[in-house]
């Protein structure tokens, strides 16, 4: 049976930090808040325990992890350099969901890294995470604690029902604040490339940097630079995500006319919609319709922050889960890249292939 502890979210009890840093300092598994998702953190610089987290995941070597260290200070010990953009960067957002891909040092292991020159590397912004890494006195390499390519969890329950008792402990803190992953950012090109959108937006690192570009999808089977990039991830297993691409009006009438259609074959139907749907939708739909709602769409924060939750809320209980595009601003375009990796079918299915 896995061992989870609740934990104080601003003033987290230092016997059970100790507790923690003394499994990760001595190879194990400790799954953690961050300010953005729950992590499943090993000492970076063991190759050994770094490998059980692949295994656990059942993540595969060439997706690589990133590293979390207690202070901006700490990142120079990982890598060559640190350039003035990074400097600059980590005055304006760190601690914070901001990672930084940077040319590492040679005593960071090829596992951490899929044996790519580089190394993400970030600051979080959790005082759980914080604490735990003070105390274990050791850089942290920690994915999303889940099953490679499933949904995030935003609860420690989540990491229950994902990984169960492969993990030595978990760290329960309650919900993680932004719901999202971190953001991250190329500094080996110029202009600076923002690998997986996340918690720090595009428009706030161009107001320190000026231009930032978006990077390319990466391609199943290859190293890639940043965890995040392959075109399937952030999936519900057990439901299908039909996302819809196109103005509001036209995604209201689809969402009629699909859950009217699927309920007629037999099939269980969820939405996951913003606040502003729900009048609009909730005396047409087929009575047995799940919704989930997100927040108000003019607040991309509140959408970030339900997400991964409202997802696995719906998961298993419902064939298919409808849902809809969002505006980029903001956090809005993390929002956008998870629902459209987790998606699939898109429609107007013209625009693309189905998922599977």
């Amino acid at each position: 049976m896995v061992k989870v502890v609740q934990v104080h979210p601003r003033h987290p009890e230092p016997e059970v930090i100790r507790e923690a840093a003394h499994i990760l300092r001595r190879g194990g598994l400790v799954a953690f808040p961050t300010e953005t998702v729950y992590g499943l953190g090993a000492d970076a610089l063991n190759p050994e325990a770094v490998a059980r987290i692949f295994q656990v995941k059942g993540r595969p070597k060439y997706d690589p992890l990133i590293v979390h260290v207690a202070s901006p200070e700490d990142i120079a010990h990982l890598v060559v350099q640190i350039p003035p953009k990074a400097l600059h960067l980590a005055r304006r957002f760190m601690p914070g969901p901001l990672t930084l891909v940077l040319p590492k040092a040679p005593h960071v292991p090829d596992i951490v890294t899929a044996g790519r020159p580089t190394v993400a590397v970030r600051v979080p912004a959790h005082p759980v995470a914080l604490a735990l890494l003070r105390e274990a006195g050791c850089p942290v390499a920690a994915p999303s604690a889940n099953r490679f390519g499933h949904t995030s969890p935003t609860r420690a329950e989540h990491v229950v029902a994902d990984l169960g008792d492969a993990v030595d402990l978990i760290l329960d803190a309650g919900p993680t604040p932004i719901g999202v992953e971190s953001t991250v950012l190329d500094l080996t090109q110029e202009p600076p490339v923002i690998l997986r959108p996340g918690g720090v937006p595009r428009e706030a690192l161009e107001t320190v940097l000026g231009t930032v570009r978006m990077a390319r999808g990466a391609t199943e089977g290859t190293a890639t630079p940043s965890p995040g990039m392959l075109p399937r991830h952030y999936a519900p297993e057990q439901s299908a995500l039909w996302l819809f691409e196109g103005p509001r009006e036209e995604a209201l009438a689809w969402f009629l006319r699909t859950a009217r259609q699927l309920r007629d074959q037999g099939r269980q139907v969820g939405l996951l919609i913003p606040e502003e749907d729900l009048s609009t939708l909730e005396n047409r739909l087929p009575p047995d319709v799940r919704v989930e709602v997100l927040g108000p769409e003019a607040t991309p924060e509140a959408l970030a922050h339900r997400l991964f939750a409202a997802l696995r809320n719906l998961e298993g209980r419902v064939d298919v889960i409808l849902a809809r595009d969002v505006p980029e601003h903001g956090l809005g375009l993390a929002v956008r890249d998870r629902l459209h990796r987790a998606a699939d079918r898109i429609f107007p299915e013209t625009t693309t292939e189905h998922r599977r």
